[in-house]
């Protein structure tokens, strides 16, 4: 069965440079692991998502968002940072995620800014509400600014290597199994009246 990477944009306008970072970040992981992949966008469901209040209640939209992120192997979360934070819809979508369901699994965390200023939030915003999922964020996390842009995509060289670096940390929770043959035990190479003792 294939892995099923899935992405989450906290970005509300089209285009947007935070689904911008989030889909190549997806692509990217999903490429190394090669796996299926999906982007959650919040944009399109904002006022879906905005008057659900408990879960419950989620528009058939919301609910099969939420479904999808609560299913997936690996999870990439990017948000806008606004007021020195993610966005209050991104938090609410988290909100009505299931308090288990994210349990030990890979978090890829990212976000967008204007400047560098912003930079921490993802290690003192995204970590924390992931920690309180239980959920195993990987150590590279991934702020772009205004100037990783042009015209909305990617063009910074440090920027896209730092991706190709989250890729890579991305498949040691997934390493290949290789089958081990069974070892032979072969008559000629026991002595034939040995004793083994154990101590």
């Amino acid at each position: 069965m294939s892995l099923e990477i899935v992405a989450v944009s906290a970005g509300l306008w089209q285009p947007s440079k935070t689904t911008a970072l989030a889909r190549a970040l997806l692509e990217a992981v999903a490429e190394e692991l090669d796996a299926l992949r999906t982007c959650v966008e919040l944009g399109p469901i904002a006022h879906e998502l905005g008057s659900t209040l408990r879960r419950g209640e989620a528009p058939p939209r919301v609910e099969e968002a939420l479904h999808r992120v609560e299913r997936a192997d690996l999870l990439i979360v990017a948000s806008p940072v606004f007021r020195g934070s993610y966005t209050g819809h991104f938090k609410h979508f988290f909100d009505l995620i299931d308090t288990q369901a994210l349990l030990g699994k890979p978090v890829v965390v990212a976000a967008t800014g204007g400047g560098t200023k912003h930079c921490l939030v993802v290690e003192h915003q995204l970590r924390p509400l992931f920690a309180f999922f239980q959920a195993l964020t990987l150590p590279t996390a991934v702020y772009a600014s205004d100037s990783d842009f042009e015209n909305y995509a990617i063009h910074s060289p440090s920027l896209q290597d730092r991706i190709a670096s989250v890729a890579v940390e991305a498949r040691r929770f997934f390493p290949v199994s290789i089958p081990i043959a069974p070892l032979e035990r072969s008559h000629h190479n026991v002595p034939k009246n040995s004793h083994f003792h154990s101590r």
